[in-house]
């Protein structure tokens, strides 16, 4: 019931701090003893009709007993505090290296709000824990053996029924434990529901006032609020009856020690003084016990949210390091790729990823890969990286099976560029620096320039020391992208993957951004995986994808003359893209005085995109250059060749 012996482990390195703390709570029930002594001794002095100068030296030393239990109680006060902030250093550290281990493949199933509760909230509720409760057990169960050896040198009877009764309040509650245990679970059950649904509130606050859902989202979270007051009234509840019970055999004993002391007493057995002294020792007796009581409310709910902390530690990486990797870290692999055979699903998909995919690409080869949502791509980037192993076949990196390869080596021989580029709550020098933590200013702006990002980042109030909010909230989508651009510049890896690159950015930035991938892929290995055809037609090869299989391939021209997946979905395409051209244009088929306006006041990198769109090129030059222009008329453009 009283110690966890899992948490126990992670005390090691800390237990000669809890043993100090034990030692100075000891210390101290041993000067509230003395105290008691004291005092009750000078009472008896008072009572016995002593002089003024006779109570001098007992009035001192209960004076300075006094004192010096404070300073103890102080001490042991700052050294539990000391204890468990240093066993949550500990256990922060080993929960986040375990998360990194586990990888986005397990937080992918799992809420982030309870995720989250368990990481930070979990831990703090150990604190008390690890500070008070473990130290007070240890006190409550040998303080009151000296002070019942004490007792027992004034008078045996008395000692006898305060230990009986000591031994009740200790023990009593543990017939509750069950109910405790099991409110205190429900208890953070519903609090890690409540915390995860109120945090995918926040994040989702417009679209819910968008779809003007956010009073019924209230209303729902009112009723996880009142289920988690529900349950948390009832662990006060149980928690109440506990301490009631031990209150009570602390007040029993009590009242039998008075009526045995004062028995006594009568029939001349022992001194009134005695029996004072007894009677203060009692309060002594009981006192540990009390705080215990009241600590073992929180070291309950340090135990459930314990177990949380458990599942997650428990928790098996679906993709471990291999066993024995190679120790040439330092040695670059040849920026090849081959996919043999593979087979994979997501850990409880219906439908299979990939199904016996292959394909190489060669080092200095621009491969595109395309196909229609939910056919694979994006599935590629995760096993390349390994946060996914196939389930079937190998993924050959230089001719080294992934799996043969540290984590290290595989990642870092490769820059990412996403569709939702990953921003964090910084500034946007410390979000480019992620490519290349060591790099200095001056690779750093080269990078930025190359991203064609420089000048707005610029712009920003504080420039590159702008914090840019969570997520990258304070830019706009093309500006987050040139951000991530910069960062596999600065990266300077030998193959660069475009995971839908350019899937969410409008046209206005279109050119600019693309310009700035043109920069980044030269002479690199690229791997483009698009929604926007018009984003690989000048691609070496171009994979095309059709439920997780590899059904057509080939350059952009074979493809359309082959009438098949690729041109059926570059006329649909096209047609999406006439049908949305006609929605942003004015009468007259000319652009909206608006779109005027905003480009004369745009930035430099802006401006160049409305340049390269304006160029009069000829139908040979706008295939050639198709990447910097707005992708619906390239389209409709090849499909006029």
């Amino acid at each position: 019931m009283y110690l966890d012996r899992r948490l126990w482990v992670f005390t090691a390195g800390v237990r000669g701090r809890i043993a100090t703390g034990i030692f100075l709570g000891l210390l101290a029930a041993t000067a509230g003893v003395a105290r008691l002594a004291l005092l009750g001794w000078l009472l008896g002095k008072i009572f016995s009709g002593a002089e003024i100068a006779d109570l001098i030296l007992p009035f001192a030393l209960t004076a300075g007993v006094m004192l010096l239990r404070g300073v103890l109680e102080y001490s042991r006060t700052m050294t539990a505090h000391r204890t468990a902030a240093a066993v949550q250093v500990t256990l922060r550290e080993r929960l986040y290296e375990h998360v990194i281990a586990l990888g986005p493949a397990h937080f992918g199933r799992e809420r982030t709000g309870a995720t989250l509760l368990t990481l930070i909230d979990g831990v703090e509720q150990l604190e008390t824990y690890f500070g008070q409760y473990l130290p007070q057990l240890c006190v409550a169960a040998l303080a009151p053996l000296g002070i019942f050896a004490f007792v027992a040198f004034l008078d045996l009877p008395l000692a006898g029924a305060l230990f009986g009764f000591a031994v009740f309040t200790l023990i009593a509650p543990t017939a509750f434990h069950r109910w405790d245990r099991r409110a205190a679970q429900s208890r953070q059950t519903s609090y890690a529901n409540y915390g995860a649904e109120f945090l995918d509130s926040v994040q989702g606050l417009g679209t819910l006032k968008a779809f003007g859902q956010s009073t019924a989202r209230a209303r729902e979270l009112g009723a996880k609020a009142h289920d988690l007051f529900r349950r948390t009234m009832w662990v006060l509840a149980t928690n109440s009856l506990s301490r009631g019970i031990t209150d009570g055999g602390i007040a029993l004993g009590a009242a039998l020690a008075l009526g045995i002391g004062a028995w006594r007493v009568v029939d001349g057995d022992i001194s009134i003084g005695v029996l004072l002294i007894v009677l203060m020792m009692g309060v002594e007796i009981f006192r540990p016990m009390r705080e215990l009581r009241v600590l073992l409310h929180q070291g309950m709910l340090g135990q459930s949210a314990a177990e949380g902390l458990f599942a997650l530690l428990d928790a098996k990486p679906l993709v471990r390091e291999a066993a024995s990797v190679d120790a040439r870290t330092e040695d670059k692999l040849a920026p090849s790729l081959k996919f043999e055979n593979v087979n994979f699903s997501y850990p409880g998909g219906r439908q299979p990823a990939h199904r016996d995919l292959s394909f190489e690409i060669k080092a200095g080869e621009r491969v595109g890969v395309v196909g229609p949502s939910g056919c694979g791509k994006s599935s590629i980037v995760r096993l390349l990286l390994r946060l996914y192993d196939p389930d079937g076949g190998r993924i050959l990196l230089g001719g080294e099976d992934l799996r043969e390869l540290s984590f290290a080596r595989i990642r870092d021989h490769f820059a990412v560029v996403h569709q939702d580029t990953y921003l964090f709550h910084g500034t946007a020098e410390e979000n480019i620096r992620f490519g290349k933590p060591e790099a200095n200013r001056e690779e750093l702006e080269a990078a930025a320039r190359a991203a064609n990002a420089h000048e707005f980042i610029s712009s920003l109030p504080q420039g590159y020391d702008t914090v840019i909010g969570e997520r990258g909230v304070r830019l706009s989508g093309g500006q987050r992208q040139r951000i991530a651009i910069a960062r596999a510049l600065l990266r300077d890896a030998p193959f660069l993957v475009l995971d839908e690159a350019l899937s969410a950015v409008d046209s206005e930035n279109e050119a600019v951004i693309q310009q700035a991938l043109d920069r980044l892929m030269k002479d690199r290995t690229v791997l483009i995986l698009a929604h926007r055809l018009s984003s690989v037609i000048d691609a070496d090869r171009i994979l095309v994808l059709q439920e997780g299989a590899l059904v057509e391939s080939g350059k952009h021209r074979d493809l359309m003359a082959a009438n098949g997946v690729y041109h059926r979905l570059m006329a649909a395409q096209a047609t999406e893209s006439a049908t949305g051209t006609m929605g942003t244009m004015g009468t007259m088929g000319t652009p909206t005085a608006t779109t005027a306006r905003n480009r004369a006041t745009a930035p430099l990198e802006d401006r160049q995109a409305a340049e390269l769109r304006a160029a009069a090129l000829q139908p040979a030059d706008e295939i050639l250059r198709a990447g910097h222009m707005s992708w619906g008329r390239a389209t409709a453009i090849l499909l006029r060749q």
